[in-house]
């Protein structure tokens, strides 16, 4: 989503539910859209927590399998940003944020994120969500660049050139000691 779409929709979202609640409210009365709004809240509490445990527990099962649970952490997102909305107070919120409680509807957008998204894993490769494995980095032009060298084989030497260079030389301070 483009970021000049942000201040729009802060602007659109609150009248659209200020709408929804006038017609809500005309249609049922006051005390029952408040109502409505309070139990779409402990509803969505409670599915929050039913469904995110249940996300945790799958994306810790495949990470013990040794799998990327890509699905699972766009679920475990999705559920989060479901319990946002539904804590969020408006009907229109609500409506969105139910809709994204539904696992086929997780599961859509999923499919559609999926070929768009790639995850870098630390160390591994990447992992495209829609293959199963690490693919190897394409930027990483072949393999690691890490040098593993002991205490005795590395030495600072800071730049005395450098304007972050502030310490003077005979300094004893650990900080400010110059290696030659």
């Amino acid at each position: 989503m483009p970021f000049a779409l942000i201040p729009f929709l802060l602007l659109v979202i609150p009248i659209l539910e200020i709408a929804v609640f006038i017609l809500v409210g005309n249609a049922i009365g006051l005390w029952p859209t408040l109502g409505l709004v309070l139990l779409t809240a402990i509803i969505g509490t409670l599915l929050l927590k039913q469904q995110g445990l249940s996300t945790l527990a799958r994306i810790q099962a495949d990470i013990r399998a040794g799998r990327m649970p890509g699905r699972e952490l766009v679920h475990g997102v999705m559920i989060a940003i479901a319990g946002v909305l539904l804590l969020t107070p408006g009907l229109v919120t609500d409506t969105l944020g139910f809709l994204l409680f539904v696992p086929k509807i997780r599961d859509g957008i999923w499919n559609f994120m999926k070929s768009r998204v790639i995850v870098v894993a630390q160390g591994s490769g990447t992992w495209n969500p829609g293959t199963r494995g690490p693919q190897p980095d394409p930027r990483a032009g072949g393999g690691p660049d890490v040098v593993d060298l002991s205490g005795e084989e590395f030495e600072r030497r800071p730049d005395p050139s450098s304007p972050w260079n502030d310490k003077r030389e005979g300094d004893d301070t650990p900080q400010g000691r110059i290696l030659h």
